[in-house]
């Protein structure tokens, strides 16, 4: 339980520090996360090595450091429809296997990243032919599917076991740095072949210590790997899981207006370092918005930096400014990830959203605004800050210009009449 009279900001900046410093383990808690580009939404399941390799000298080259290959890299997955459960890879679509691949990719000068989904069977597998029992269901009774795929029954040591050795198998075959660990589908049917009828209503429970040794095993293994879960996006953003793995993926719903909410929500009890946050494509996959690529990269930034986008169909430009957005992050992501969160505006209550971020010593900040819709005879806003030293003396990077510490907690910032929806800014402030 956390306690505090300052409201909620400073709950939330009380659990941040001790989700960050006190649950969250391993090597990456204190390390500067990777920049990564994700290959889903550029490619879904139709890729090949050349395809990857191409995009990965692509993301090279704007400044990202780490690539993931998603979904469709084993069994016979050109589909959603089979597969799960066989974790050996398609040599049709990676004929030099992942160990080749990731080869390629370091080459280039960048880091390989893995997606799984290893709670999951397809019934359209070899696993599930050989185990048909392994799954969560009530026995005698149909099993419902979703995205064609069933649950694997983790209330079972067997089951633990053979995922503890099909993932780890494909660790150690390739220089791995960062592993998604996926769950795509909800619990129905949650019953075990391995209890009797008196004890089904264990199962659950079961399941998740199961779960939990799974996560043991493993991240013991290879503690050189980031994980990063999952679950339908942010579904499975609990204590428990982050004690495994430093960072979640927050939605699969990557729009920037959507994040706004999405990420502010989060951020009451959860640190931005462990908040993952990626620029993607227009129309959007989800909502299908329009929203420009400087939105995009200003609501991302605000997480882990990633981009899930096809960089070979873009334009020369968008791609410079995407190399502009890598490299501001570079210089900011310390404050990003290890700073004072300060919520300033919030998007549930009208058009606009503000947050900044504070070093700890308060000479660093760094502050976004994001205005949503646009509003004709538009009055005049000024944004207070909060978190700084009232007596310093801090100097705006992009203009040069000087402000004290108690000016802009007590009067604020000038925000800047901006036309169009979707509006964004950015400001940056050092100590004098």
């Amino acid at each position: 339980m956390v306690y505090s009279f300052q409201g909620i900001g400073e709950m939330s900046r009380t659990f941040h520090e001790l989700y960050r410093t006190r649950l969250c383990k391993g090597l990456y808690r204190d390390l500067i996360r990777p920049i990564l580009i994700n290959n889903w939404e550029a490619t879904y399941f139709k890729f090949t090595e050349e395809k990857i390799v191409t995009l990965a000298k692509e993301a090279r080259d704007v400044g990202i450091e780490l690539f993931v290959l998603d979904d469709g890299w084993f069994g016979k997955r050109n589909n959603a429809k089979s597969s799960l459960g066989d974790w050996v890879v398609d040599k049709w679509k990676l004929p030099n296997g992942l160990r080749g691949l990731s080869r390629k990719i370091g080459t280039i000068g960048m880091e390989f990243g893995l997606w799984f989904e290893p709670e999951m069977v397809s019934p359209d597998s070899k696993l599930y032919r050989a185990h048909p029992d392994w799954c969560l269901h009530v026995p005698n009774r149909s099993r419902s599917e979703g995205r064609s795929q069933l649950v694997l029954d983790l209330s079972r040591r067997e089951v633990c076991d053979y995922i503890i050795e099909a993932v780890s198998k494909i660790l150690t075959s390739a220089p791995i740095s960062y592993v998604k660990w996926d769950m795509n589908r909800h619990m129905t049917e949650v019953g075990s072949a391995a209890l009797p009828s008196e004890r089904q209503r264990e199962t659950a429970h079961r399941y998740i210590l199961g779960l939990y040794r799974v996560l043991e095993e493993i991240t013991a293994r290879f503690p050189h790997i980031l994980f990063e879960s999952c679950s339908g996006g942010g579904g499975r953003f609990d204590l428990g899981m982050l004690y495994y793995m430093p960072q979640t993926w927050t939605s699969d719903n990557t729009d920037a207006i959507s994040r706004l909410k999405i990420q502010y929500g989060t951020s009451l009890v959860y640190p931005a370092i462990t908040i993952g946050s990626h620029v993607s494509a227009v129309p959007n996959h989800q909502v299908h918005r329009m929203t420009s690529l400087s939105l995009r990269g200003n609501v991302a930034m605000s997480g882990n930096l990633g981009y899930e986008l096809d960089l070979t169909k873009l334009s020369k430009e968008e791609k410079e400014e995407i190399k502009q957005q890598i490299n501001f992050y570079k210089e900011i992501r310390h404050l990003v990830q290890f700073g004072q969160f300060y919520r300033l505006i919030s998007p549930f209550e009208g058009n606009m959203a503000a947050w900044s971020f504070v070093s700890e010593d308060q000479q660093e900040v760094v502050v976004w605004l994001y205005k949503i819709l646009a509003q004709p005879n538009e009055p005049l806003y000024c944004l207070p800050l909060k978190g700084l030293n009232p007596g310093f003396q801090y100097v705006q990077i992009e203009t040069g210009k000087a402000f004290g510490g108690d000016e802009l907690m007590y009067s604020g910032l000038a925000i800047p009449i901006q036309r169009g929806d979707f509006a964004s800014a950015c400001w940056r402030f050092e100590k004098v």
